[in-house]
């Protein structure tokens, strides 16, 4: 057996491990990069990150590794001992990527761990800001009813459980919102705002649930910010619901929506024509909402999805006014008090939402669920 071919048994070895089975940044299963610089087994995606920091990068299959890089680095190290040196630090509320969030999250996180060493446990100075319970900056704002964005100051103060924009620089006149964190979310929507750093912050207001869609020229700017807004969602979880567990309060912190996109909606008769619309499915609300356009600042409706035992259900459909040359994959969506019937363009489409819902669906209600329900059913 040659050097080579013994290499590349090794690191298939090494790679089977438990710890190193998944890249070392995002979780992507079958890893088949590694940085021998840090000893790390990587996806593909993240690799090309590592390699735009100059960081070495090699293909465990098709790569020609040396003697030395095989047991000096790769043999020596490995992910968990590196997420022990690296990822020693970080906070609870520091939202960790996955392998299907946008690039600049995975960009930002893979800089932040190995290029400006946040996690290591030393003491930085001056703080790092999501850690201080105060931040404030510029950020590109859209308007509520153009689809120009401006540039307004936002003001995140944790203590106060607030976030603050204004419509002009001057401060005087104090500011145009200031919205609780108690409902806020934030994700990230770069497809959808158009921009590499776009983030959309919702949030209620009255009786609607209000979408703010903003973005920084700087990716660790846009990331501070989302980190910034995660650590004071953590801060208000903990005070509303003191009992709870990390474990319980994490996945509370910021949610990403189950899935998105338009679809065709008819009225409450089923006799009206059909309309596009865009929907959202916000799963940790049990909310599907449908707006005319996918940058609205405002919801048309919404729609609760309980369980099946509640009387909730979701199936194909064929409605007979529907259009026949383009939208013509069927969905019904009943509810105890009323049926809805949507129409996808393709059936992947449709065959996806149905996915999404049914996952909602066979979520169990907690006391809060039932809570969104009542609110909801006391709108119609």
């Amino acid at each position: 057996m040659t050097n080579h071919e013994r290499n590349k048994k090794i690191l298939l070895e090494l790679v089977k491990q438990p710890h190193n089975n998944r890249c070392a940044d995002c979780g992507a299963a079958d890893p088949e990069w590694a940085s021998y610089k840090l000893g790390v087994f990587l996806c593909l995606n993240c690799s090309g990150i590592h390699r735009s920091l100059s960081s070495r990068v090699k293909s465990i299959k098709l790569d020609f590794w040396e003697d030395e890089l095989v047991e000096k680095f790769m043999k020596a190290s490995g992910n968990a001992s590196n997420r022990a040196v690296f990822e020693k630090a970080v906070p609870v509320f520091y939202y960790r990527p996955r392998e299907n969030d946008c690039s600049t999250l995975r960009e930002q996180w893979i800089r932040a761990k190995y290029e400006r060493m946040e996690f290591t446990g030393e003491t930085k100075y001056p703080p790092l800001p999501y850690n201080t319970g105060f931040y404030e900056g510029m950020l590109w704002k859209k308007g509520k009813e153009k689809m120009q964005f401006l540039k307004r100051k936002f003001v995140l103060v944790e203590r106060e459980f607030t976030l603050s924009y204004y419509n002009k620089e001057n401060e005087s006149k104090g500011p145009k919102a200031v919205i609780s964190i108690k409902d806020l979310n934030a994700t990230f929507q770069p497809e959808k705002i158009d921009h590499p750093h776009g983030l959309q912050i919702t949030y209620q207001e009255d009786d609607h649930t209000r979408s703010l869609y903003v973005y920084h020229e700087s990716a660790q700017e846009i990331v501070t910010w989302y980190n910034a807004i995660r650590a004071a969602r953590y801060a208000y979880l903990k005070t509303a619901y003191p009992t709870g567990t990390d474990e319980e309060l994490i996945p509370k912190i910021t949610t990403n929506y189950l899935k998105e996109g338009y679809m065709e909606k008819t009225g409450p008769l089923h006799k009206e024509a059909f309309k596009r619309r865009w929907f959202v499915l916000d799963s940790g609300n049990r909310k599907l909402l449908y707006f005319k356009h996918h940058l609205d600042a405002e919801e048309l409706g919404v729609i609760f999805i309980g369980t099946e035992e509640k009387g909730y259900s979701v199936k194909e459909c064929e409605p007979k006014n529907a259009r026949r040359n383009k939208w013509k994959y069927g969905i019904t969506v009943e509810t105890p008090w009323r049926q809805f019937v949507f129409m996808c363009e393709q059936e992947k489409e449709q065959k996806e939402w149905i996915q999404a819902i049914a996952q909602v669906l066979q979520r169990p209600m907690t006391p809060q669920d039932y809570t969104i329900e009542a609110n909801i059913k006391c709108k119609r």
